[in-house]
């Protein structure tokens, strides 16, 4: 330090009683302290480029002086009067300066108040009104990723972030900032801001802001960035960051009136800024892991990024506009909503919930309705990867912006995704034809199979469901056996659900004796049975899994009189059930055909039948098989992207690990509450059965209640089974142990209401 010392005392004509280093993002900073004051002296490598900024900066920093004396730091000149200089340190040419010390605490070191946060909104407010007077061609002709209004030169750090989920988490707000920011820069008042009122660069005195450093950020930007600067750092350790938002917000409005067109991407800027930070620390990190400097606010940073993916958008956007006080605009209510649709749609789509939810975005494991409620999802198995996930919606626009035909013609993705779904397949299973649902390929399974055998008796499973065709209905028993369905066709052989928990046997050997008792239907079979099909675990029978060895007496016993033995896997594929890919793996089968839908494209319109090539060949010889839109280029382009992400974010894993967790907590449950008769399932694919306490009688009602109350404390869950009594949950593959946890909890909770209410509820 006795160089520096020297030095300061030569340019400046300091003694220099004490010397400290400080940390800095990129540069050397130091707190001098003479007999009589304080001063930041601050040194830079040397460009062009950074003498200009730090220049412009001081500059800046002058022309505050007049208004925010003490306020912000001072510029010390040298000796000769300059204000910046060029010397060599180390050998290496560098950038000097000096500036006044200001007193007072960090904002990151004292206990932040109400008051406090209100006055920093408004300390802001009067900066940016100073700012505004300011012109500086320098700051404006800055590009650099601190600049929200440049937010995409971060791309290119997105994949050094390590975790493949916060990877894709951070993809998610770029593509919400492409969609719902980047269209409304022209509208929106740009000035000189700050642009880093963080924790460290905010003093504060008596519980009032009252000043700012670090003014090396500095932007020529969108007015409102300062603000979303600014809520980021104030809010990001806080468990409610919307409520200290809307403090902040209200103070900054108070002083410097907001439009509605920066309240309204308020919370993208936020998010942007988040993502900003994390992928900033990321790349430090990779070409610098000994810099602690450049992670500080890291985890905060996480913390925050993942805890705003929970607030619906709507809602963040309502809070601060109550807080500006500006209008906000009221959904249209659900009756309405209902009365619309029913005037063009057939009431026979029928709506979830006794008060259904006007849906108008989502986010991984997260929905979001018109009201601004988020609702977590352990429902809907669809998109199974996650809502909106920024590789599907990628993939999507990338492909349809570029090729979308028929099979007619010769294009990559067809054989390419083909050969990528093939490889998570046996051998024996090496032939594909897609289709555009799982109805639609339970339709092409079951003629495939006829044309194979010469035959068209079909052996399925009590309670099954295979999709709305014609021929899927016909092999479901869960349409055909309704009181209102078509009833049993002459061609359809009907085998015993093997449940284990409410059918005929239950022992360990269970799967055996049912097995035995289908054999023995199909040896009664006066017609050669086509085929046998069934899912792995029926969902609509109620979540219930095949009792193990069933499969093992079934499918040989199919084969020895000829027929073929199908997998429907549409909800149990893709690795859902967590310790197999396919749920016939669970059983220790290989099926001759398997039937895929749903997740196969994370909601996009597709399917697919999986099958040898034997059975290909038969159907060859056929009449030629086309399907307009079965593997179009954005379909294959969409399902190759599931795949991908699967792998990438190792989905199939954390439905095994989240799956035990989940199901672990509800046996808990079921012990606690005499209620809950069973609890069943594998992976991410679960139903917990509802029953008249310490029987198996179905309890539809209570069953009922609990759906509608999850429903109403914004947890997604629905009911199925042939007496609709049990809780099924089947959420995206994202979903972690805290939201198991909480639906868990809340399901605890409902329980508990409900029998300290003496086991009364309206229906």
């Amino acid at each position: 330090m006795s160089n520096v010392n020297s030095f300061l005392e030569k340019e400046f004509g300091l003694q220099v009683k004490d010397c400290k280093k400080l940390d800095g993002y990129d540069n050397l900073n130091y707190h001098i302290s003479t007999s009589g004051s304080s001063y930041i002296y601050k040194t830079y490598q040397y460009s062009e480029v950074s003498f200009d900024m730090v220049e412009a900066e001081n500059d800046t920093l002058l022309f505050l002086q007049r208004d925010f004396e003490h306020k912000v730091p001072k510029p010390i000149p040298f000796k000769d009067g300059s204000y910046l200089g060029t010397f060599s340190i180390n050998e290496q040419p560098s950038i000097c300066r000096m500036l006044s010390f200001l007193e007072g605490d960090f904002l990151g070191d004292v206990k932040h108040t109400l008051q406090l946060i209100t006055s920093l909104g408004a300390f802001l407010a009067e900066l940016d009104l100073k700012l505004k007077e300011y012109k500086n061609y320098t700051i404006q002709s800055r590009q650099w990723e601190w600049d929200l209004q440049y937010f995409d030169l971060n791309r290119k750090y997105i994949d050094d972030i390590t975790n493949a989920t916060d990877r894709n988490i951070v993809r998610y707000f770029f593509k919400q900032f492409e969609e719902n920011v980047r269209p409304l820069f022209p509208e929106l008042r740009k000035q000189i801001i700050h642009n880093d009122a963080n924790e460290w660069n905010v003093l504060v005195q008596n519980n009032k802001v009252t000043g700012i450093i670090d003014f090396g950020d500095i932007a020529h930007s969108f007015l409102i960035n300062e603000l979303a600067i600014a809520i980021t750092y104030t809010c990001y350790d806080k468990e409610n960051p919307l409520e200290w938002a809307v403090v902040l917000l209200k103070s900054y409005h108070k002083k410097l009136p907001l439009e509605a067109k920066e309240i309204s991407i308020l919370y993208y800027l936020i998010a942007a800024r988040l993502c900003t930070s994390v992928c900033n620390s990321a790349h430090a990190k990779k070409v610098n892991p000994a810099n602690s400097y450049a992670s500080v606010s890291e985890q905060s940073a996480w913390k925050m990024l993942h805890r705003w993916l929970t607030i619906n958008p709507l809602h963040a956007e309502n809070e601060f506009r109550k807080a500006a006080n500006l209008p906000i605009e009221k959904p249209a209510s659900i009756s309405i909503l209902l009365n619309r649709r029913h005037e063009y749609i057939s009431p026979i789509l029928s709506t979830s919930y006794k008060e259904p939810i006007h849906m108008v975005k989502s986010a991984f494991q997260y929905m979001y309705d018109a009201e601004g409620n988020t609702f977590l999802d352990a429902y809907n198995n669809i998109p199974h990867v996650g809502h909106s996930h920024p590789k599907i919606v990628e993939a999507a626009q990338r492909q349809i912006a570029k090729l979308n035909t028929n099979t007619r013609y010769l294009y990559d993705e067809l054989a390419d995704y083909a050969e990528k779904l093939l490889n998570h397949f046996p051998p024996n299973l090496n032939k594909v034809f897609f289709v555009n649902s799982g109805s639609a390929a339970s339709d092409l399974a079951v003629r495939m199979a006829n044309n194979h055998t010469k035959s068209n008796t079909m052996m399925v499973m009590e309670s099954g469901y295979h999709g709305n065709t014609q021929i899927a209905i016909d092999i479901s028993d869960y349409k055909f056996n309704n009181a209102k369905g078509q009833g049993q066709k002459n061609h359809i052989i009907k085998a015993t659900l093997p449940d284990t928990y409410r059918g005929k046997y239950s022992a360990d050997n269970a799967g055996l004796l049912y097995g035995k008792d289908a054999v023995a239907q199909i040896a009664q079979s006066e017609q050669p049975i086509s085929a046998f099909i069934s899912e792995p675990i029926l969902g609509c029978a109620g979540q219930v899994p095949l009792a193990y060895g069933y499969l093992k007496k079934v499918y040989p016993a199919i084969r020895a009189q000829g027929g073929v033995c199908i997998s429907d896997e549409v909800q149990t594929g893709f690795g859902r059930l967590g310790e197999h890919f396919w749920g016939y793996e669970a059983h220790g089968v290989v099926p001759d055909m398997v039937i895929l839908g749903k997740p196969i494209a994370n909601g996009h319109p597709m399917g697919a039948v999986v099958c040898t090539q034997e059975i290909a060949a038969s159907f060859e010889k056929g009449v030629e098989f086309f399907s307009s839109f079965g593997g179009n280029p954005v379909s294959c382009a969409i399902a190759s992207a599931v795949l991908d992400v699967i792998t990438e974010e190792k989905l199939q894993e954390n439905a095994q690990a989240v799956g035990d967790y989940y199901l672990s907590l509800l046996k808990d449950l079921m012990k606690k509450y005499s209620c809950i008769g069973d609890v069943r399932g594998s992976g991410l694919f679960i139903g917990f059965d509802i029953v008249m306490d310490n029987t198996k009688i179905p309890n539809t009602a209570l069953a009922s209640h609990i759906k509608n109350e999850l429903r109403n404390r914004h947890i997604l869950v629905s009911t199925d089974g042939p007496y609709d009594n049990v809780i099924k949950t089947k959420p995206p593959l994202c979903f972690s142990k805290e939201n198991a946890k909480k639906v868990v909890t809340t399901v605890s909770d409902i329980l508990e209401a409900y029998y300290n209410n003496g086991a009364i509820f309206d229906v």
